[in-house]
């Protein structure tokens, strides 16, 4: 087994922010292994993914040090209380010729991948879903085909898919014991957006529980 990422919850942040580092004993913000948080708005539903770059507040003269924005997560809300599945969608930036992912380096909020994707401005920006899980009688659960990747039942688990072609496994992640799961992912997602995500599964949601 090789160590990949680790992430950090911040105590004193008034929303759920994560750091996420490649050293698992080093998750310091100011630390060189360092590469990237998660950060939820208020209610917990929804979620940005940003590189290791600085705050737009903070920026150098032609804006080379500034963040880029690598994912969104937005959780809809369980407002009848329905424990079954949440229904997740995840924005990342789109891919250029070269298969390189597009920077997204927005100067304030208004600019974001949450805000695009809100008022619909799809430019350079693709829109994952999860896929529906069906109802199993004999278990009496919510199931996925993870073909023997995830062995345990949970609300947790999850597929990502684009609408064109649900076939293709961009994502999934689901529980194989108590309190460990497995994580695969696909092009065009990397490990740091794969994990951001994974890990905004497990943030409590005020509303989606």
């Amino acid at each position: 087994q090789v160590f990949l990422l680790a992430g950090r919850k911040r105590k004193k942040s008034k929303t759920s922010n994560y750091l996420i580092s490649i050293d698992p004993t080093d998750l310091s913000r100011g630390g060189e292994n360092f590469i990237g948080k998660l950060r939820s708005n208020l209610m917990g539903t929804k979620f940005t993914v940003f590189d290791n770059g600085a705050n737009p507040d903070r920026a150098n003269a032609n804006w080379s040090n500034v963040r880029q924005e690598l994912s969104a997560v937005v959780y809809e809300t369980n407002v009848l209380g329905f424990k079954g599945p949440r229904k997740m969608t995840v924005i990342i930036p789109g891919m250029n010729a070269d298969n390189e992912r597009v920077p997204i380096r927005p100067r304030n909020d208004n600019d974001g991948l949450l805000m695009r994707w809100q008022n619909r401005n799809m430019d350079n920006v693709i829109e994952l879903h999860n896929k529906a899980p069906v109802w199993n009688d004999e278990t009496q659960s919510y199931v996925l085909n993870f073909h023997g990747r995830v062995t345990h039942a949970s609300v947790k688990n999850f597929q990502i898919v684009h609408g064109s072609d649900p076939d293709y496994i961009v994502m999934q992640f689901g529980r194989v014991a108590d309190d460990a799961f497995t994580m695969d992912y696909n092009y065009p997602l990397c490990a740091v957006q794969a994990f951001a995500i994974a890990l905004s599964s497990f943030d409590g949601k005020l509303a989606c529980e």
